[in-house]
């Protein structure tokens, strides 16, 4: 079996508790080095499990370890940072091993954009000010697709987590603007490495993005909305006034 194991933002701790039993009784684990902190390593057996860095790997030379320790009658962990379902590139190679009839599973884990929401002590959806996510990227050497431009999804001025874009700040800047439904004194965040040691937070506005976080080119998450603001509405499903099918008007 292989199983792709979500590792959570960086923190050891942050994984799953199935995650961490999985990594744990492993033959094989591969692991995304440049992304993966090398602390959740301390979780696989301390003899006996294979290492592999696919930092330096390409797609094909990963299966062929996946294929080799399924042979062997071995346990894979595929481990990818945050939740491997964002930007963690599996169906590739999920396909593949469909098409070589090796069986796998897909563990989820705490994806970075969570955990920052948690490092801000805020959440992404406050009532009367954003009820929508949107998680994207920015085009860059790996494109997206026009509608999902920054500066289409920019103009539904809803809250956005951008994820794979921090050396990019001035661009990133400019289409934030050019969606029409942001102005420069909209708030915004940087947050770098989050839940490793080294984390580090940045309160800024989407004027001062560039210049906030010019030292700060990766491993980073850019938040923008008004959520990071200070003005809501309570939810009403704790209001007195509001009746659900559990508790009635008080």
């Amino acid at each position: 079996m292989v199983y792709f194991v979500g590792a959570g933002p960086g923190a050891e701790d942050l994984i799953t508790v199935r995650g961490a039993a999985l990594l744990g009784n492993a033959d094989v684990v591969i692991y995304t080095g440049s992304l993966v902190s090398r602390d959740i390593l301390k979780l696989c057996r301390e003899e006996g499990a294979s290492i592999y860095d696919s930092a330096v790997m390409t797609l094909p030379e990963v299966l062929e370890i996946m294929k080799n320790a399924h042979e062997l009658g071995k346990t894979v962990v595929r481990l990818h940072t945050g939740d491997p379902s964002l930007y963690g590139a599996i169906r590739e190679q999920t396909d593949e091993l469909k098409r070589m009839d090796i069986p796998f599973e897909v563990v989820p884990g705490v994806s970075s954009m969570g955990a920052a929401a948690a490092a801000l002590e805020t959440e992404y959806t406050l009532p009367g000010v954003s009820q929508s996510v949107i998680v994207t990227r920015m085009a860059g050497r790996t494109p997206v697709p026009e509608s999902e431009s920054i500066r289409a999804l920019a103009s539904h001025g809803a809250t956005m987590v951008i994820f794979l874009s921090a050396g990019m700040l001035p661009e990133l800047s400019a289409e934030l603007l050019a969606g029409g439904a942001y102005n420069s004194d909209t708030p915004a965040a940087i947050v770098y490495k989050v839940s490793h040691p080294d984390e580090r937070i940045i309160h800024t506005t989407i004027g001062r993005l560039a210049e906030d976080g010019k030292d700060i080119k990766k491993t980073a998450l850019i938040l923008v909305g008004d959520f990071l603001g200070n003005e809501y509405e309570l939810s009403r499903l704790y209001d007195p006034e509001f009746e659900t099918g559990y508790r009635s008007k008080r």
